[in-house]
């Protein structure tokens, strides 16, 4: 099992600030029973109706280890018992034209249930194999 240490993740994040990127979001592939918890942002969000794994943006004074375990709770009322690995990250524009990276890690929650929505309009686990609308990228971090 792979250790991520915040060495590691500080490494992520000068990496990103020297390709120019200020933008950072911190994301959790929670598996479960071979199926991967999806939330769908809120129809009159940016990028409204898409489904998405719980992420947010890495605050000021936070790391982004820090920042997966607070929007994770805050997303989906689960708590981070592990990180397990590093998936990889990918790029998007934000809402305000600038590039974002996403970091993107496979956690292990304390529970599965319940998943209590803050920001979206709906949860489900579905089959790495059976997405429903989804980002290219987020389709190719987590299909087979």
């Amino acid at each position: 099992m792979t250790v991520i240490s915040p060495e590691f993740v500080a490494g992520l994040a000068a990496e990103a600030e020297a390709a120019g990127i200020s933008g950072f979001v911190a994301a959790a592939v929670i598996n479960h029973d071979g199926r991967v918890l999806l939330v769908r942002r809120n129809p009159d969000d940016y990028m409204g109706g898409l489904w998405e794994i719980p992420s947010g943006t890495v605050e000021a004074g936070e790391t982004i280890l820090d920042a997966l375990h607070r929007e994770t709770a805050e997303e989906t009322g689960l708590t981070i018992d592990q990180v397990s690995g590093y998936i990889g990250h990918f790029d998007y524009t934000n809402s305000r034209g600038g590039t974002t990276r996403q970091f993107n890690f496979a956690v292990i929650t304390e529970k599965t249930e319940p998943v209590v929505l803050t920001e979206h309009d709906a949860h489900q686990w579905v089959l790495p194999s059976e997405l429903p609308e989804v980002s290219d990228a987020v389709r190719k971090l987590i299909a087979p």
